[in-house]
């Protein structure tokens, strides 16, 4: 068995990842990092997993964490996980980080965004962008695998084929996206509140939300060009989900039909995409609690221009699911292994 260990196991992503190392053939949650629940059982806490572990959680410590771990996952604040992560790896172990702190080629735009100063631009130089089925085969040799965020994951796996062929104008990129209320984290403000969510629909940050440096990098690098787009995000009151709809326009006509087998074709080895019929769209109820990616998309003729929808949960595909299936690729294991459960649907 592979000992894993979970840094911030008490957040949303910290105690999915750990439901999901529990459930899994090859690994053994032998460390559960978290500081504000120390010395009470993870069990106590997520009462979910009563009667399937009695690990406690214990105040984060690299020595111990080295000593009883062979592979590590950070889900701590951005700042927080770098720290840890740096650490660890000092130590010799392999590391998926949940947070931001790894996800930047340009140091200078993760300062400006997360207004952090890395510590450490030698590690963060060679750790690869979690998106398995785009950088798979890096990923196998990483010893720091820099999982995603939940809203790029969802966009850049939606416009990955566009962006590789080049067939819209990337001056004209729009994405709206919405996410569950568990995107937000674990947290008592009153925003997050259930009579402040339910029954409600908005908008938050627009024009500024710090995923929009993320989703333009990728997108830049995808596309061998400087991107810039637009990016909004929503909040819908439900738990868990994620759906982007992302426009732009076609630099030549295409029918949808043509799309869609570009998109089947550049997808047809991955089993965790799954790809529409022309005039079917994803619904989030299809993908959470799963791992996959919904996609579907159109065009519009009459202004040349597509329209792509892609769906995932937030806290799987988004985060936790991934770092599942990146943590499967460093230790020489089947991705889909521990991940083939459908969507919850109800």
């Amino acid at each position: 068995m592979i000992r894993v260990a979970i840094i911030g196991i008490t957040g949303y992503a910290g105690v999915e990842t750990a439901r999901l190392v529990l459930n899994h053939p090859d690994y053994e949650l032998t460390y559960a990092g978290g500081k504000s629940f120390a010395g009470r059982k993870l069990s106590d806490i997520y009462t979910n997993l009563r009667g399937i572990t009695d690990i406690k959680c214990e105040e984060p410590n690299v020595d111990k964490i080295a000593a009883v771990a062979d592979v590590a996952v950070t889900a701590l604040p951005h700042g927080a996980s770098m720290d840890f992560t740096v650490a660890l790896v000092k130590k010799g172990l392999k590391v998926v980080d949940l947070s931001a702190d790894f996800r930047y080629d340009n140091l200078g735009t993760y300062k400006k965004t997360y207004k952090l100063e890395h510590i450490s631009p030698e590690i963060n130089a060679q750790a690869v962008y979690g998106i398995p089925e785009l950088f798979r085969e890096k990923i196998k040799n990483a010893t720091v695998v820099a999982n995603p965020g939940c809203y790029p994951t969802c966009s850049v796996l939606g416009f990955a084929p566009l962006l590789k062929n080049k067939l819209i104008d990337p001056k004209t990129i729009i994405i709206d996206a919405a996410s569950g209320v568990s995107g937000a984290g674990r947290k008592t403000e009153l925003e997050y509140s259930f009579c402040e969510c339910t029954e409600n629909f908005l908008a938050y940050k627009v024009a500024s939300h710090r995923h929009t440096s993320e989703i333009e990098e990728q997108f830049s690098s995808l596309y061998n060009q400087k991107i810039k787009l637009t990016f909004t995000p929503h909040l819908v009151p439900m738990k868990r989900g994620m759906m982007t709809t992302i426009y732009a326009n076609l630099t030549s006509s295409k029918p949808a039909s043509e799309l869609i087998q570009m998109y089947k074709e550049f997808y047809k080895d991955e089993y965790f995409i799954r790809v529409m019929d022309e005039g079917v769209f994803p619904e989030t109820k299809s993908v959470a609690g799963s791992n996959f990616v919904d996609i579907g998309l159109a065009v519009d003729q009459e202004l040349n221009r597509v329209i792509v929808v892609s769906a995932i949960d937030n806290i799987g595909k988004g985060a936790s699911g991934q770092a599942i299936q990146n943590l499967n690729l460093i230790c020489g294991l089947d991705e889909k292994s521990g991940l083939t459960m459908s969507g919850l649907y109800l």
